[in-house]
């Protein structure tokens, strides 16, 4: 079903504003980027990505676009479907409400297994709870073998990956073993990034280290707190999370209430048509990352959410 744009972007800005402001803050004028040739020079903090390396991720945001769509069952999705033509769906699931719309299939382009999850429709109610249930809880630890219990994470954003996360890991395992794939790549946009970031980490904690675990998100979240950050970063090394110029969703949950991103973050900004890789983690310290355009969400663009990333458009509008 698909949903019209300003119902999206009223629930979604609703949802903000609980989820990332606990208390009114005066806002502040947006930060200006700074010259290209600064960022240049600060290869610790903003360096700029090439077009090329850009480009590279066009398939994988054409996964995570397909997760809105439907017909991946049998990879007729439309535009997202053809443009991965030699991928074969091997399983898919979820509802949309209580459980995010899910699929898993065999890429043969990378010999990689792909795991898809759908973003945020803030029209569905359950959905929007998960979002908006920020309190930090330890994992389960039957699915997270061996993590400190030190590590917290929204609780929302793990209760809804424990929903499929043993038949994903099945059906994951299964392919691994029939096709001889030797890389498994999670992707998804915004609450589908929180799960396929959290996925990530379940996928290598619980594969061979052998099978090379991958992730690209967009417009994701924060999943969890510093000690979580500190724990991914050192388990999940090929993350990459892409945010798109003003969007509001990457800042939220507040760093406030005790939340902080791994590492990964490429930021598109629409100013300049470039994009940087941000570190460390958070980095506040370069205009050029998320959290100094969008030091807050009243100077935020939640069109920005749905992109465009590398000149695609994510969300149910997209299909």
């Amino acid at each position: 079903m698909h949903f019209t744009l300003n119902t999206l972007l009223g629930s979604a800005l609703l949802a903000l504003r609980v989820a990332a402001v606990p208390f009114p803050v005066p806002a502040p004028a947006p930060l200006a980027p700074a010259p290209v040739s600064d960022l240049e020079t600060r290869a610790d903090t903003a360096s700029l990505v090439s077009a090329a390396q850009m480009s590279s991720y066009k398939p994988f945001t054409q996964f995570a676009r397909a997760a809105y769509c439907d017909g991946t069952g049998t990879w007729s999705c439309g535009a997202a479907c053809r443009a991965n033509p030699t991928f074969q769906p091997t399983l898919t699931g979820g509802d949309g409400n209580a459980v995010q719309f899910y699929y898993v299939g065999y890429w043969p382009d990378q010999n990689a297994v792909i795991v898809s999850y759908q973003g945020t429709d803030p029209t569905q109610l359950l959905a929007d709870l998960t979002d908006l249930d920020f309190f930090q809880q330890p994992f389960d630890s039957s699915l997270f073998p061996g993590v400190p219990s030190s590590v917290q994470v929204h609780g929302g954003f793990a209760d809804q990956h424990a929903k499929a996360a043993a038949v994903i890991l099945k059906e994951t395992k299964r392919l691994i073993s029939a096709k001889g794939a030797t890389t498994v790549i999670t992707v998804g946009h915004s609450l589908g990034g929180a799960l396929a970031e959290i996925a990530a980490l379940h996928m290598t904690l619980n594969l061979p280290s052998s099978i090379h675990v991958k992730s690209v998100t967009y417009g994701t979240p924060r999943v969890g707190n510093p000690a979580y950050a500190s724990f991914f970063d050192g388990k999940v090394a090929d993350f990459v999370r892409i945010n798109h110029d003003h969007d509001p969703i990457p800042i939220v949950p507040g760093r406030g209430l005790g939340f902080q991103h791994v590492h990964g973050e490429i930021h598109i900004l629409d100013s300049n048509g470039q994009a940087y890789a941000c570190s460390p983690d958070d980095n506040a310290s370069s205009d050029a990352c998320t959290i100094s355009t969008v030091p807050n969400i009243f100077v935020s663009n939640i069109l920005d959410h749905l992109g465009p990333y590398g000149g695609i458009y994510l969300g149910t509008i997209a299909c």
